[in-house]
């Protein structure tokens, strides 16, 4: 059965097929409201009541909160939803800094990578999310920090799933979010744990998004372990794909590294990590990000000292790399912890 169409899924041709005989500038009215105010279709004032009431039952919002949790002192929040087709949970984050505020979407209902020391990877895979449902959760954060005097200026595809195996529907979304929410793509970070099609597809296409890749090991026995694709796409390959893409549309690489204690960050990772970040010109950022205590993970990140002198031997051996200050660790917010389980929840909202 086809599953039903939802308010940001559809185009404008869907809603000029909903509304027959209304003239063009109703649309107009219609799609600034949704995009450029964040208004919900009930409160578009300027669209009559009725065209009104129509949408909001033909085209019913993808996303239903189930509850939310807040951490670090209100700047962080974490949105637990169930998809309408389908009712499956998957979750968002929305985080406020000094000069920005960032929303962290999921692109999947579960990840199929199965990196082991990832909440969302141990969860599994259920399936993809549509362009909609990843517009609708910048969409209803940016409808949240309005409310605070706030306005959505980034965006990171790092929430739960890869977004390289949803290629269609996150670019999709990646050209609405640009061309009509309008973010710049300069502020806008699709990660990946290296799916390669996915690297070279987004390089031929025209926005010159950021791209990051979550490496976590620079020596392939390691890799396979840690990040189980790497057998099917090896580091060199993977090398090769985020060079081009360097090259093509002259947007820096990142380099996501979660520092596990005696896995990945030892001196010979730091320097078997610079190696491959000096193979790109200019060479690739890292960004280490403390390993975030998961149920199914038995092991533990490393100590805030080796963080320390992880990235000061980067920095000796020419790599520009910085820390990731982890947000909402305590709510299960942090990366790799999103696995749409129950947050610890200091406000609800009824589903």
């Amino acid at each position: 059965m086809t599953a039903a169409l939802t308010l940001y899924d559809c185009t404008q041709d869907d809603f000029a097929a909903m509304m027959p005989n209304v003239p063009g500038y109703r649309l107009t009215q219609l799609w600034d409201g949704l995009y450029t105010q964040m208004l919900e279709p009930k409160d578009i004032s300027p669209l009559p009541a009725d065209l009104r009431s129509l949408i909001t039952s033909q085209a019913p919002p993808a996303l239903i909160e189930v509850q939310r949790a807040v951490a670090d002192d209100g700047d962080t929040l974490k949105f637990l939803w169930h998809l309408v087709n389908g009712n499956h949970p998957i979750e968002t984050v929305l985080m406020y800094y000094e000069d920005r505020a960032t929303v962290c979407v999921s692109t999947q209902a579960g990840c199929a990578m199965a990196c082991g020391f990832c909440a969302t990877g141990q969860a599994g895979f259920t399936r993809h999310l549509t362009a909609g449902e990843i517009i609708e959760q910048v969409v209803r954060c940016a409808r949240e920090a309005k409310q605070h005097d706030r306005r959505i200026d980034n965006i990171v595809f790092m929430g739960m799933g890869e977004p390289l195996a949803n290629v269609a529907p996150v670019w999709a979304a990646v050209e609405r979010i640009h061309g009509d929410i309008g973010i710049s793509a300069r502020h806008i970070t699709v990660s990946t744990v290296g799916i390669i099609p996915g690297i070279r597809t987004l390089t031929e296409w025209p926005l010159p998004v950021n791209l990051a890749v979550s490496l976590h090991a620079a020596r392939n026995d390691l890799r396979d372990e840690l990040v189980p694709i790497n057998k099917r796409y090896p580091i060199d390959d993977l090398i090769n794909a985020c060079r081009d893409y360097l090259t093509t549309k002259n947007r820096r690489v990142t380099f996501e590294w979660a520092l596990i204690a005696n896995v990945n960050d030892t001196d010979r990772d730091a320097r078997e990590l610079a190696d491959l970040c000096h193979r790109l010109q200019p060479s690739a950022h890292v960004n280490l990000i403390p390993l975030n205590p998961t149920p199914g993970w038995p092991t533990t990140g490393s100590s805030p000292r080796r963080v320390r002198e992880f990235r000061d031997l980067l920095r000796e051996l020419g790599v520009n790399a910085t820390v990731r200050n982890n947000r909402g660790t305590d709510i299960a917010a942090a990366c790799g912890q999103l696995a749409a389980g129950q947050p610890v929840v200091l406000r609800s909202t009824p589903a």
